[in-house]
């Protein structure tokens, strides 16, 4: 056996060299085969690739006084006992308007089944500036049997769409869905979340307010909006240290579950003047976040942090 100080064979030296970046090329590519899935999946999000569409959280965009055609295909892939369907075949929206339409979902069998969605639009150039913030596509979806319900999709074409070469004779962008038997029932929400019937769900409400609206609110603190804790029955533009828009501060409204309904909805057609950008468009969700606001309202304050910002809403 060589002794601590005697040298590497100058041929076991060569082997190394050799090996090292095999081996390493090897577990890059077997890394690489383990994310493939998750890496493509980025790629197309990021570049629209295979009318891959976009997510987002909240419409940002100005409206255009230019308009496009958005029609809706849907497909049950073999062995999925569903009837899905569009309520609507086609709808003409304005670039960078927020648009609500539904899709209806029947389980046929005895039994509660969990179903995913694949989706797309074509042309396929148009996926880099088809925005959606809601839809039943984002989860695995479980349906008990029998049960039949509408799932709310709200989406907007970025104005930017006008501006691309390659969309400039699109007239109609065909959104297409898919619905597969899911590989991971395990991780489903119920549907029936979304039924005029159902009850409040705050945990839903919650999961909707972190989604849309953390960014600006939070329940103690004053930052872009108000501080939010105990905002139901609060009257509006009254929160201390917290500089409102005229339209709020002149509102002369209290925030009523009703009224939290309508501000939800359309905040700029409630109150003529606001400024806040957020738009809940599905009824179910303005509920849920509502109970969410309520019950937070109900539970012990922590220290309320009164610090002043600039208004916005």
């Amino acid at each position: 056996m060589p002794s601590a100080g005697t040298k590497m064979n100058p041929r076991h030296r060569k082997n190394l060299n050799v090996l090292l970046p095999t081996f390493a090329v090897l577990g890059l590519m077997f890394g690489l085969v383990a994310y493939a899935p998750q890496l493509y999946r980025i790629f197309c999000g990021a570049t629209g690739y295979g009318g891959t569409t976009q997510r987002v959280l909240t419409d940002s965009a100005t409206i255009s006084d230019k308009t496009v055609t958005v029609a809706f295909d849907s497909n049950v892939a073999p062995g999925l006992p569903w009837r899905f369907e569009p309520e609507q075949r086609e709808v003409t929206v304005h670039l960078g308007e927020q648009k609500l339409v539904y899709f209806t979902a029947e389980n046929l069998s005895n039994e509660s089944i969990v179903a995913h969605a694949t989706f797309n639009v074509t042309p396929e150039t148009s996926g880099l500036y088809f925005n959606k913030i809601q839809c039943f596509c984002f989860n695995e979806e479980r349906l008990d049997p029998h049960q039949k319900v509408e799932m709310p999709v709200v989406f907007y074409v970025d104005p930017e769409f006008a501006k691309d070469p390659d969309n400039q004779h699109v007239d109609t962008i065909t959104l297409s869905y898919t619905l597969l038997r899911s590989v991971d029932p395990s991780q489903s929400k119920n549907l029936a979340r979304f039924r005029k019937d159902a009850t409040p769900d705050p945990a839903h409400g919650k999961e909707i307010f972190a989604e849309r609206c953390n960014a600006c609110h939070t329940m103690d603190t004053n930052r872009t909006g108000p501080m939010l804790r105990d905002v139901v029955g609060r009257a509006a533009g009254s929160v201390a240290g917290y500089h409102y828009s005229p339209a709020l501060e002149g509102a002369h409204l209290t925030w009523s579950e009703d009224n939290l309904d309508r501000w939800l909805r359309s905040p700029k057609d409630f109150v003529p003047g606001a400024r806040m950008p957020v738009r809940v468009l599905d009824a179910p969700s303005r509920r849920d976040v509502i109970a969410y606001l309520k019950q937070v309202g109900e539970a012990p304050a922590d220290t309320a942090q009164h610090s002043a910002a600039r208004g916005e809403y």
